[in-house]
């Protein structure tokens, strides 16, 4: 179901003043990011996990401080998908994590996910800011025996066909997971254009993403993008996938530590003669 009704934009003076136009002043290149922020825990060590885990609960100075430093990360994208985000609950002081990125760093458009409610106490999301004016945002229920977790997906028109994102957090066990690319596969094939981003918590020669690969014509441009640890990366479990028309150019894994996960980037390269359409949703 179309759930355009349910993108957040801001409607401040920053948004009055920002025009949907992409970092690169290209309409035919696109600066991409997956970065899971840790609900800005910023685990450093492997024991923080077991001493930083009352963070994950309760309210602390440090998130917003650890916001800030992803924000400037992040500025430097047209499109950046965010896992482990807060919707707003008692640990993160009731502030919308997503929508506080997109105001920090300048991002007129932002959609946020709600995997898990906890209600007051947490509020699992997935997240999205963008540049760019999407003509379609639907939020896609994945397969699993805990049900809650879903995917983004953000539909931008071109002057050709459009190009979809999927923004997703995949499950812990191998079996979920397959069911869950099965199902992104399907959706996957609708569209000549796609890219697939997020923590999907399983390396490119994994069963589920071969299957993946295997099915659709998505592929990885870079096998070997480690980000996680953070402090010392030893597994690429944070993908951007494209399919096979779009061509990729600068991609990184950004050093910098404020997450157990380091944040992974590229730019999309359209194919020639198609340029993208920001949409006005109103």
């Amino acid at each position: 179901m179309k759930s355009s009704s349910n993108i957040a934009i801001n409607h401040s003076n920053l948004a009055e003043t920002l025009t949907p136009q992409t970092i690169s002043d290209s309409k035919n290149e696109i600066n991409v990011m997956s970065y899971n922020v840790q609900v800005g825990i910023n685990s450093a060590r492997l024991h923080h996990y077991f001493t930083h885990s009352w963070k994950h609960v309760i309210p602390h100075s440090q998130r917003i401080v650890n916001m800030n430093h992803i924000a400037n990360i992040i500025q430097q994208h047209d499109i950046v998908g965010l896992q482990e985000v807060d919707a707003g609950s008692l640990r993160s002081n009731f502030i919308n994590l997503t929508e506080y990125l997109a105001e920090r760093s300048k991002f007129p458009y932002w959609y946020h996910q709600v995997n898990r409610n906890l209600g007051r106490f947490a509020q699992h999301s997935n997240g999205m800011v963008s540049r760019i004016k999407p003509a379609e945002i639907h939020s896609l229920k994945l397969p699993g025996i805990i049900p809650g977790r879903r995917a983004i997906m953000a539909k931008f028109d071109t002057t050709a066909e459009p190009i979809v994102f999927f923004i997703l957090h995949l499950a812990l066990t191998g079996r979920a997971r397959l069911n869950q690319l099965s199902y992104i596969a399907e959706r996957v094939n609708d569209y000549k254009h796609a890219v697939v981003m997020g923590d999907m918590n399983c390396r490119p020669s994994s069963h589920e993403m071969c299957m993946l690969f295997k099915n659709t014509s998505l592929h990885e441009p870079l096998e070997e993008n480690l980000t996680f640890p953070s402090w010392k990366p030893q597994h690429n479990i944070d993908h951007i996938l494209v399919t096979s028309e779009l061509k990729v150019t600068n991609v990184q894994v950004d050093t910098q530590r404020f997450s157990d996960h380091l944040p992974i980037s590229l730019k999309i390269n359209l194919p020639d003669s198609v340029s993208l359409i920001s949409t006005d949703l109103n």
